[in-house]
């Protein structure tokens, strides 16, 4: 894929979790903040060697994007010896800053970039909970404590 390919788009947990175990070049990159991964929980892949990487979009409490974020998600995929050409699902609390994060990688990375659209712990219900609509943890897809 070339450098200047657009966005790749938004995918459901679903079509996310099917790609991530039926290609193990693909890479999943959970963008919360490190508060969430360690009170909410984090995304587990099927396979026991591979990691779901963690890198934050934005850094808890002032909540200011990481003017280096591409650049450290680059070495932690350099580190790991991902294929420049695999292809990355992005991942936050309800799909907004993973959103973000695809779209700065797109044109840094050869692969395509995806967000996975309603995140870990999806859209709020009609009584503003979160888990209960969509998402990975609604979807029953495996995670754990951190």
């Amino acid at each position: 894929m070339s450098k200047t390919a657009s966005y790749a788009g938004d995918v459901d947990v679903l079509t996310a979790w099917k790609a991530l175990s039926q290609d193990p070049e693909a890479v999943l990159v959970d963008v919360r903040t490190h508060a969430e991964w360690s009170y909410v929980g984090i995304p587990v892949l099927d396979q026991p060697d591979r990691d779901v990487l963690l890198v934050e979009w934005l850094s808890y409490p002032d909540m200011s994007v990481h003017g280096d974020f591409a650049e450290r998600l680059l070495t932690e995929l350099e580190n790991r010896k991902v294929a420049k050409d695999s292809p990355i699902y992005f991942l936050c609390r309800s799909g907004a800053r993973s959103q973000h994060a695809a779209i700065e990688m797109t044109p840094k990375w050869d692969g395509p970039c995806y967000n996975v659209a309603s995140g870990f712990e999806g859209d709020l219900d009609d009584t503003l909970h979160r888990s209960n609509c969509n998402g990975w943890k609604h979807a029953g897809l495996p995670w754990r404590q951190f």
